[in-house]
């Protein structure tokens, strides 16, 4: 097994910042996000403002890839920092070492994103524009946005439409209405996005 290094994130300067869209695949209406990062993050950053945008918990792993051709390996994984002893390919990235500048440069430059291997939930994360830091903006920045997204362990895009459909109908013969509580599909604030630190987060993380 390759030998696995673990770099906790740290703020670096930035004079440039990229919007992202990201888009839950497989939902219609699509659920998705429009965020703003700076250009030093890494893609464990990137994944922190995803989760956080969306509302999930990161109870699970995580990794994006990077599409075949031009890269000279074909696809690029760039995977979490956990559950690396049971990845069974050998030729792979971790999350907390690889800076997004690296592989995504210029508008339209595009990776997957793929949060809880069992529920599978896929991102098509974009980058939109790379725009100038406005000095008296805090960033990560959610701009926009559309619908909730679906709850940690809903189990994947057929267990989201269920719990839609459980509100929609008004159906607890299932025990859904119960379940989701006051989640409610249509309901969804970029304004009330928190984001966490990434540094925090990871270390969170390490020490259990």
């Amino acid at each position: 097994m390759k030998e696995i290094t673990i770099t906790l994130p740290r703020k670096r300067a930035f004079k440039n910042v990229f919007q992202f869209k990201t888009t839950l695949l497989e939902t219609e209406p699509p659920i998705w996000r429009r965020i703003q990062v700076p250009e030093t993050y890494t893609f464990y950053d990137l994944h922190v403002a995803i989760q956080d945008a969306m509302a999930w918990l990161d109870y699970h792993l995580h990794m994006f890839e990077i599409g075949a051709p031009p890269w000279p390996k074909g696809r690029i994984r760039i995977e979490c920092p956990f559950g690396v002893e049971d990845i069974e390919e050998k030729d792979f990235l971790l999350t907390t070492e690889i800076f997004l500048k690296d592989f995504i440069k210029e508008p339209g430059d595009h990776c997957l994103y793929t949060y809880d291997f069992g529920d599978n939930w896929q991102l098509d994360v974009v980058l939109e524009k790379i725009l100038p830091r406005e000095s008296k903006a805090e960033y990560p920045i959610c701009l926009d946005g559309k619908l909730a997204a679906p709850l940690e362990d809903s189990g994947g895009v057929p267990g989201y439409y269920d719990c839609v459909k459980a509100i929609k109908k008004k159906d607890d013969s299932e025990g859904l209405l119960t379940w989701v509580g006051r989640w409610r599909p249509d309901e969804f604030n970029p304004k009330k996005v928190k984001f966490d630190n990434p540094r925090r987060r990871l270390k969170f993380a390490l020490r259990d």
